[in-house]
Order: C-alpha cells, then sequence, then structure tokens
C-alpha cells in the first residue's frame, strides 16, 4: 500500500485514555532532525510526507515554530497538521503561513462528539464554519475523522463514541446522511484538485463565504 504522508503523533499535547504519547516542539524536533527524516530517506521513503503537530489551532504557531525555524529539520517537513478542538483562532494558521510560506497546512482530523446526531444540523452548520475559516487562512486540505460510523458511533475500543456525516444503523439496516455530509459535499462539488482560492468579502460579518 503506497503511503503519500505521516504525522509524527496523533495530538501530542493529550494524555488520552486510548492509545497516545506526549511530545513537547523540542522532542518532535529532535525526533525529525535525527531519527524519522534522515532514516526514511536511507531507506528509500524520502518521498513520504513529514506532518508535525496534528492537533489545535491553539499553539500551531509556536509548534510549528519549534521545528521549522531550524532548516535542518525543516527540509524533512512537508507541512503542519491541525484539528478542530479547544478553539477556532483561524488567525493561526496565517501566522504559519506568512512564518514559513514554503510549507503546507492541512486540517488532519475533526469530529462531533458524544456520538450519533442524527438530522441535527448544527453539526452541518459547524463543519461549514471551520472548512470557510480554515481554507481562507490558508489550508489546502479537509480530512474528517470518520466519514461512517454505526448507530452507537463507532465501533471505538475505548467507548469514545462521535457523531459523522454518514451514520449506518447496523441494527435496522438503514443510512442516514447527516447535515455535515451535504456540507462535505458541497465544498467537494465546487473545489476541484489544483484550484486556487482568491479574495472575497462580505459585507455583512454574518455571512461567512470564500471563493475559488
Amino acid at each position: 500500500m503506497p503511503i503519500w504522508g505521516i504525522t509524527i503523533q496523533n495530538e501530542p499535547e493529550a494524555r488520552q485514555v486510548w492509545d497516545s504519547c506526549l511530545y513537547t516542539g523540542e522532542e518532535e524536533w529532535g525526533f525529525i532532525k535525527n531519527h524519522l527524516g534522515p532514516s526514511l530517506e536511507k531507506h528509500g521513503f524520502g518521498d513520504v510526507k513529514i506532518i508535525i503537530w496534528d492537533h489545535n489551532r491553539n499553539v500551531i504557531f509556536e509548534r510549528a515554530q519549534a521545528v521549522l525555524s531550524d532548516p535542518e529539520a525543516a527540509k524533512y517537513v512537508w507541512g503542519t497538521g491541525v484539528h478542530w478542538y479547544v478553539s477556532e483562532e483561524f488567525e493561526n494558521l496565517s501566522k504559519v503561513h506568512d512564518a514559513f510560506p514554503d510549507k503546507h497546512l492541512i486540517f488532519t482530523e475533526g469530529c462531533i462528539e458524544g456520538g450519533p446526531k442524527v438530522g441535527e444540523w448544527h453539526t452541518g452548520e459547524r463543519y461549514g464554519r471551520i472548512i470557510i475559516g480554515d481554507l481562507n487562512n490558508h489550508l489546502e486540505a479537509w480530512i474528517d475523522w470518520n466519514l461512517v460510523l454505526n448507530e452507537e458511533g463507532g465501533p471505538n475500543h475505548v467507548g469514545n463514541y462521535c457523531d459523522a456525516p454518514v451514520i449506518v444503523d447496523t441494527k435496522k439496516d438503514e443510512v442516514h446522511y447527516n447535515s455535515s455530509y451535504y456540507y462535505i459535499g458541497h465544498f467537494s462539488k465546487f473545489i476541484k484538485p489544483g484550484a486556487r482560492r482568491i479574495g472575497s468579502q462580505a459585507l455583512n460579518n454574518r455571512l461567512l463565504a470564500n471563493a475559488f
């Protein structure tokens, strides 16, 4: 199976009940510079993209700076990954882009917690708000955590049940397409691979928009 890219660690500042490992910015920097980057190149995997951080927006600039300020570590890094928890702070994405314009930004995880919310509209509205804010601040791609889950919001080995764009009720043999499914579909329909974002402005601050 071809591997396009890897992150160092999912949510490296979170101590979880599921599989996790803590990394400081300095530890991530040292691991990439002295171990992961050279090893991938040595064994013929230099084309695999290395994505740092893979956590929330609140300290994304500080974490990117810890690695990307060193050219000997930055040469191995394709870009920075971000999740949507804790805060929105879209401006921090632009800070990373402005400081390191040759590196990429990618959304690597987001989900609605607390189990399935079939038929709710606020879930899709959150997707729409976040995707617009991210794309308007230099993100290049957006990956949902779970596109499809069962009627419990799983399976999950620690009971971390969530909502998803598609809920499959395995007991009733039914498929539910949630509002988030249609929000993702709307962006996917109009934004094609290779599209470039152009400037846009709304006169009403309650109207969120972007243009490609």
